[in-house]
């Protein structure tokens, strides 16, 4: 098992954000066809980790064709259903392009969290490369997504938020190692591609 770290220099907005940004840890568990792995992300100032243990890494994974996308962005569509999901309540929201449909599972009253999502908004969407994926990005949501499910290319994967902690963080977790070799960030696509779990074979009807 690999361990995969990403290190992002955050370009906010232009403008100074007057609320104060506490250091932000989210984990995150990832299901898809290679196994269940975890994931968690650091922010700090305007740095950013990317933390992902995973048995088949980000060095497969191949950008899209940089042809840019001319189709209107999607918009969420709420479908009226609710779930709790680790204790939090959650509404059901959906995101469909000719590509890809995902579900997801919205906490609107999240403890902190409006500010949370005002630190999630501050990334760089060009960071999710969302415009050339059409992925929602933060300033998307609603609320805090807690669930998402997405389809893709008849595949799936399932990402569940399972901690947010605002504790202290150290500068050390944002240190380059000196042997670190650069990588850019996957795209999207391609790690919903890689990561996703064929849906059940039907057994064939007796005839």
């Amino acid at each position: 098992m690999k361990l995969a770290v990403f290190f992002v220099s955050l370009v906010a907005l232009s403008l100074a954000l007057p609320w104060a940004r506490a250091d932000l840890t989210l984990v995150q568990s990832v299901e898809g066809s290679s196994g269940s792995s975890e994931m968690t992300m650091k922010l700090k100032g305007g740095k950013m980790r990317i933390e992902r243990a995973t048995m088949e890494m980000a060095q497969q994974f191949k950008a899209k064709n940089g042809k840019k996308e001319t189709k209107a962005k999607p918009t969420f569509v709420a479908t009226g259903k609710k779930e709790t999901i680790n204790g939090y309540e959650t509404e059901q929201y959906t995101w469909e392009t000719p590509d890809f449909k995902a579900t997801y599972w919205i906490a609107l009253n999240y403890p902190d969290g409006a500010a949370i999502l005002k630190q999630l908004q501050a990334i760089n969407p060009d960071v999710w490369k969302t415009s050339s994926t059409q992925m929602p990005d933060y300033r998307d949501f609603p609320g805090l997504p807690i669930k998402t499910l997405i389809s893709i290319g008849g595949n799936q994967i399932t990402t569940t938020l399972t901690a947010v902690k605002q504790d202290p963080l150290s500068d050390a977790d944002f240190t380059i190692p000196k042997d670190y070799q650069e990588m850019k960030l996957p795209d999207m696509s391609s790690l919903l591609q890689q990561n996703a779990t064929p849906p059940p074979e039907t057994a064939p009807s007796p005839e």
